[in-house]
């Protein structure tokens, strides 16, 4: 008798349950609707802003071509009011209610087609504040790296690198260039301004590092001569390192007042040289440009080793064959 009526309770209490969930399901339901249907309105709201805040912008700008200096001031004002009301549209919460930019086929390669765009600012600040974290750390292991290989190759390996430290530090700049472009593109994705060009240029670095990991690292004899380019390549890393850490330091510092100004989002991230003030970059401008120039020597060396290199076993291989025709007759 017990028995049956602690059955009856048990199953007067699982159905008790089972109604609870789903008037708690329709509940959710409701209010997933209602929420989507806000939404919904408030993205029309805010895309027919934006639309308004770039066709006022457009007549500003043809405005201050053909007005007088009297009408600068409310021009400049009018600019002001603009630059407020374009920061709240695009640096605040409403941005995530904005079409969002296309993911493009480097970030569908490598994750399919998910959305990686953060529905929540400070996720979004999240991203950009470890990319930022991301190339202060790899600024120093890029200066580290080579600075290791270069002196291990004087104190322990008499002069003569072995292949696979070198093609080791090749791979990690091949995984660090492609981690760069990833999350460049989730922040661009998410609202940064980062220029195409800046993503552009880290794919072509990609492609230099998956070039460098075919490099035949030959030894004795003569290692010296043979790994020229290697040692070359790896003191052209150290100063990269080198410029990377100033120019991280720099950069922040500038981009920090341009965001204070209004001139730039939150969201924004530094990605080339001219975010930096003009006494900062003239600190800059003899590195940067001594590092292209060596860069391009480099290049040229390497470029004239390999055309040695095919030329000299393209007259390997006429000599064998002539060799062959000779003792054939």
């Amino acid at each position: 008798m017990n028995g049956g009526e602690t059955e009856q309770r048990l199953a007067e209490e699982a159905a008790r349950l089972a109604d609870l969930a789903r008037e708690l399901q329709e509940s959710a339901s409701a209010h997933i609707s209602k929420t989507w249907t806000d939404e919904q309105a408030l993205r029309h709201r805010a895309a027919a802003l934006q639309s308004d805040i770039r066709a006022l912008q457009s007549r500003i700008n043809s405005s201050s071509s053909s007005s007088k200096n009297a009408d600068l001031k409310d021009l400049e004002k009018a600019e002001d009011e603009l630059c407020r009301a374009r920061s709240a549209v695009t640096d605040g919460d409403l941005a995530s209610l904005l079409p969002t930019k296309s993911h493009g086929a480097f970030l569908k390669m490598f994750l399919g087609p998910v959305n990686v765009r953060a529905t929540r600012k400070e996720i979004q600040l999240k991203v950009k504040q470890e990319y930022n974290s991301y190339r202060d750390r790899t600024a120093f292991l890029f200066l580290l790296f080579p600075s290791i290989l270069l002196f291990l190759r004087s104190w322990m390996w008499n002069g003569c690198f072995p292949a696979l430290p070198v093609q080791l530090y090749q791979a990690w700049l091949l995984f660090l260039y492609t981690c760069l472009a990833l999350r460049e593109n989730i922040l661009r994705v998410n609202g940064s301004d980062i220029r195409p060009w800046w993503i552009y240029h880290h794919y072509c670095a990609m492609l230099m590092a998956l070039v460098s990991l075919t490099w035949e690292i030959n030894g004795q004899p003569d290692c010296a001569h043979k790994q020229r380019g290697i040692q070359l390549f790896l003191a052209w890393a150290m100063m990269q390192g080198i410029a990377m850490l100033l120019q991280n330091r720099y950069q922040r510092q500038r981009l920090y007042t341009r965001i204070a100004l209004g001139k730039a989002k939150r969201m924004d991230v530094v990605w080339g040289e001219a975010s930096g003030v003009e006494g900062q970059l003239w600190a800059l401008y003899p590195i940067l440009f001594i590092l292209q120039g060596f860069e391009a020597y480099v290049g040229m060396l390497l470029l004239r080793t390999a055309f040695v290199s095919v030329v000299s076993s393209l007259a390997g291989n006429l000599l064998w064959e002539l060799a062959g025709l000779d003792g054939s007759g």
